[in-house]
C-alpha cells in the first residue's frame, strides 16, 4: 500500500499530478483544488490511497489525512466508486460533508456530477455516525440519531436482505419517517421492515 508520496511535481493536469519520487514518476488523481495550487517543480506531499483493479493500479492523493479518511469512507458506500468519491471531495469540504450527513441532508451530494438521488441518500445513510461531527457553529442538530441508519442496514442484512436493498430501503424510509422513528434502531428497523415486508426477504447472495 502506498500511503503517502513526497516528491517533485513533474507535470500538472486539471485533476492529476505526476510526482517524481526517487527517480520514479507516480501519476496521482487529485481534486482540481490541489492541481490548481501546484506548479511544475514544486515540492508536494500527499496522503494517498491505492486502488487495485484487475486492469489498473490507481493512486488518489489528498492534502490532509481528513480528506483521505472521508475518501475511504465514501468508496465504502454502495454505488460510490473512487472517481465519484473524488468528485464529492472536489465539490464539498470535509466539514460540509460532515454537516450534510449530520443533518440528514442529501441535497449537496445530489449536486455532485455523477451522484444520483439514490446514491446521494445512501451516502447520508451509510456515513451516519462515521464522520467526525462538524465544528461548533456548523451543522444544526441532526434529526436522525448518529449511527442508527447504519445499524438498521446491518440488521436487515443479517435478516437476509442484500446490502443494496437494505440501504435503499432505509434511505426510502427516512424520507417519510418521523423524528421518533429515527431516534432508535428498534423504531427505524420496525418502520423499514413494514416497508419491505417479509415476502420480499432475499437470500444472502441476493
Amino acid at each position: 500500500m502506498i500511503s503517502s508520496l513526497q516528491g517533485t511535481a513533474a507535470s500538472v493536469g486539471d485533476d492529476s499530478l505526476v510526482i517524481v519520487v526517487g527517480g520514479v514518476g507516480f501519476s496521482v488523481a487529485v481534486t482540481p483544488q490541489v492541481a490548481r495550487a501546484t506548479h511544475v517543480g514544486a515540492e508536494v506531499h500527499l496522503h494517498t490511497n491505492l486502488i487495485v483493479r484487475e486492469d489498473a493500479l490507481s493512486l488518489y492523493g489528498f492534502e490532509n489525512r481528513e480528506e483521505l479518511v472521508v475518501f475511504t469512507q465514501l468508496i465504502g458506500v454502495t454505488g460510490v466508486g473512487p472517481k465519484s468519491a473524488l468528485g464529492v471531495l472536489s465539490s464539498l469540504t470535509v466539514p460540509q460533508i460532515a454537516e450534510a450527513v449530520a443533518s440528514d441532508d442529501d441535497a449537496p451530494f445530489r449536486r455532485v456530477s455523477g451522484i444520483g438521488p439514490k446514491t446521494a441518500k445512501l451516502i447520508v445513510v451509510q456515513l451516519a455516525g462515521r464522520l467526525a461531527p462538524p465544528t461548533a457553529g456548523g451543522a444544526p442538530a441532526a434529526s436522525v440519531a448518529p449511527g442508527v441508519p447504519l445499524q438498521v442496514t446491518q440488521a436487515l442484512m443479517g435478516l437476509g436482505w442484500s446490502e443494496r436493498t437494505a440501504g435503499e430501503a432505509v434511505a426510502a424510509t427516512l424520507e417519510d419517517a418521523t423524528d421518533a422513528d429515527k431516534a432508535t434502531v428498534q423504531a427505524l428497523l420496525r418502520r423499514t421492515l413494514s416497508t419491505l415486508g417479509p415476502a420480499r426477504k432475499e437470500t444472502a447472495g441476493g
